[in-house]
């Protein structure tokens, strides 16, 4: 799994600063948070660190969250950033509502972007994030699997939809069983969809197009069909899109949102976490939807 430069723009092009005349698409801006030091890519925090700074510095900026860090792992951060200039944080908590308030204080040194706070209590996260968090920091609810097989998923989004935060779901991981399957997966979609809930994925999704991996065999969703059923109220409906495996039909589709579309989409589906920047990158250029093209210049 690479998680360096994507292969493209060439060597000795000149769009290699987000300086330059170069454009992301809307669809995909601040799509991906940079979860380099998270399984499966496993990358030290001294490497992950100026890494991360290279993406934040290349043309497709744009297109990069913040470096994701684990509660255990803050003070290897801080003694990785220390006098390097500020670097933006998303703390992440899969130990629950215990986690938070130490995990707050150890990221005092960082420009906190969220929190993302797992749980198998969601009235309780709720609570704590109301009590702990800084009104400016945004907070998403991981939510565990279980829900989607029908155990109280309507209930828990409807706790969240009166709230502040985002729902966040795990979308794959180092086991099969880590997988949601189609339909799993268009019943959480289409759940935030029916309530204007925005969420956040992450793990299993630093591919564009739905595949099985050929080495583990698991289930891979595509971050391009997530999008796409995004904008899906219909769960049957949700859970073909999620199916797709042509990369060229995806594609299409995605040629043919209208900016309306775009915005829906991306109110709802607002990033994910992926130990690649590269590979998401890599994968849209291949399929013809990203590339360092020049902006249109504006006359004067």
């Amino acid at each position: 799994m690479s998680s360096g430069t994507p292969a493209f723009p060439p060597p000795g092009s000149s769009a290699g600063s987000s300086a330059g005349p170069f454009t992301v698409p809307e669809l995909f801006r601040g799509l991906f948070d940079d979860a380099a030091v998270f399984p499966p890519g496993n990358l030290p925090v001294v490497e992950a660190v100026p890494a991360h700074r290279a993406h934040r510095t290349a043309w497709y900026a744009d297109a990069v969250g913040p470096f994701l860090c684990g509660a255990g792992r803050l003070g290897e951060l801080a003694a990785a950033v220390e006098g390097t200039g500020p670097l933006r944080v998303g703390l992440v908590l899969p130990g629950g509502s215990a986690e938070l308030g130490p995990a707050l204080a150890a990221a005092a040194p960082f420009e906190l972007a969220g929190v993302e706070l797992a749980t198998r209590d969601a009235a309780e996260a709720v609570a704590e994030l109301d009590r702990l968090l800084p009104p400016d920091v945004p907070a998403a609810v991981e939510l565990p699997r279980e829900l989607l097989r029908g155990n109280g998923l309507d209930e828990t989004l409807d706790i969240l939809v009166d709230s502040a935060y985002r729902a966040k779901l795990r979308t794959g991981g180092v086991v099969a069983e880590a997988f949601p399957d189609e339909d799993e997966l268009a019943s959480f979609l289409t759940g935030c969809a029916r309530r204007g809930l925005p969420y956040k994925c992450t793990a299993g999704l630093h591919n564009a197009v739905r595949h099985t991996d050929p080495e583990t065999g698991f289930e891979h969703h595509g971050f391009l069909n997530v999008l796409l059923a995004a904008q899906e109220t219909d769960r049957a409906a949700a859970a073909e899109v999620l199916a797709e495996r042509d990369g060229e039909v995806l594609a299409k589709a995605v040629r043919a949102l209208s900016g309306h579309q775009v915005t829906v989409i991306r109110n709802s589906f607002t990033a994910f976490g992926t130990c690649s920047i590269a590979e998401p990158l890599d994968d849209l250029a291949a399929l013809g939807l990203l590339s360092p093209s020049p902006l249109v210049q504006e006359d004067r």
